[in-house]
């Protein structure tokens, strides 16, 4: 087996290396320190960098005017994106703009497609249903008459939908279908109310009131929701390995330099064994997030496997869920009072881990979740 990247996937990288090397953690308030939202909007500037280094348009077909790689590179880019708490709606943006080209209408994917490549057009995705543990799609009713479909209900916690052009929208018929709707953030009928982010980022109730939907602006096609929200939450594992490998760079650094006894404190037993455990938790993050990437771009292939791809994803979000937060504790725990300080960022990335920990679920309900993969498919 290969497991190294391709030219085009490495090139990637450096480009994104590249943008987020002059980024700060802390470019806005913290948000220890702030009642409300640390900022408006998100950082405008990054994002048009973003754009002018061909960086949105990763995912996209060349006849969109992308790249055309796939899931692997995004998640590499996403992960350079944690390491430095970029304040960009990238996962959501990249990952809708790959449902709209896999399963939208060619209206819709000309309409969408070339101005998200571009940055000029922002996407999101309302991926949390009600209450954030409810399936998404159970949150909003679509039904259908003669003109296009009318939607009604609530989504919670929509990220970056204040700054959004276009929300992606799971809904249900009524008849155990899914639908996937791409709803405009200045529609008729749809409603923002503020939220806040434990990263003091700006969130959105969404809610639908009679929203009305042409048919080329909804997805009907089977497992087209499934494939977006997989896609999802296998971003959120890239960004949950780059913010804790960004994490364990910072206490490798700090408890290099930082004496006791005339020692630095890195040489004694305790504080390695501590790093050591870890770098072990951000190994097998990796291993397992690289094998979920690959399997929904696999799976889209036509290429099968033992388990369905949702049992990859949860088997990463497993990893990712415990050991991000391991990986912020153990950091803190290192940096002593330091790390508590609001002046130094560890505070900041300590907060989007606990986001991206949520974000994720507990790792017993995704264990659940494989278990039941397991008995539906034995592994003869």
């Amino acid at each position: 087996m290969d497991f190294t990247f391709t030219e085009e996937q490495q090139a990637a990288v450096e480009a994104a290396k590249a943008v987020f090397a002059d980024v700060a953690p802390d470019g806005v308030p913290s948000p220890a320190l702030t009642p409300g939202a640390v900022a408006d909007d998100f950082d405008r500037p990054l994002w048009a960098r973003l754009a002018g280094s061909d960086l949105l348009s990763l995912v996209l077909a060349e006849e969109h005017g992308g790249a055309g790689l796939d899931t692997v590179a995004l998640c590499l880019v996403l992960r350079e994106a944690a390491k430095v708490l970029a304040r960009v709606p990238l996962l959501e943006h990249c990952a809708t703009a790959m449902a709209v080209q896999a399963h939208g209408s060619p209206e819709l994917a000309a309409a969408l497609l070339p101005g998200a490549g571009r940055g000029t057009l922002v996407l999101t995705a309302a991926a949390h249903g009600r209450s954030g543990h409810d399936p998404a799609e159970l949150a909003v009713t679509a039904r259908r008459d003669e003109d296009g479909w009318t939607l009604d209900g609530t989504q919670t916690a929509v990220p970056w939908a204040h700054s959004a052009d276009w929300i992606a929208v799971p809904a249900h018929t009524g008849e155990g279908e899914a639908v996937l709707a791409l709803v405009p953030r200045t529609a008729e009928g749809l409603a923002l109310a503020e939220q806040v982010s434990t990263t003091g980022e700006r969130l959105a109730e969404l809610a639908l009131d009679g929203v009305r939907v042409p048919p080329t602006h909804l997805i009907d096609t089977p497992d087209a929701w499934e494939r977006l929200r997989q896609l999802l939450a296998t971003g959120t594992c890239a960004l949950a390995l780059g913010l804790g490998e960004g994490v364990l760079t910072m206490t490798s650094q700090y408890t290099s330099k930082r004496e006791q006894f005339g020692f630095p404190v890195a040489t004694f037993q305790a504080v390695a064994v501590q790093a050591a455990d870890r770098y072990i938790d951000l190994r097998a993050m990796e291993v397992t997030l690289w094998q979920a990437a690959w399997r929904l771009d696999a799976a889209t292939g036509g290429a099968g496997g033992p388990l369905p791809s949702s049992g990859d994803v949860a088997v990463a979000k497993i990893w990712a869920s415990e050991g991000v937060r391991r990986v912020v504790q153990t950091a803190q725990h290192l940096h002593g009072g330091f790390g508590a300080d609001t002046d130094y960022p560890l505070h900041r990335y300590h907060a989007w881990a606990k986001q991206l920990e949520l974000q994720l679920g507990p790792a017993a309900a995704h264990e659940e979740a494989l278990g039941d993969l397991l008995a539906a498919h034995p592994l003869a």
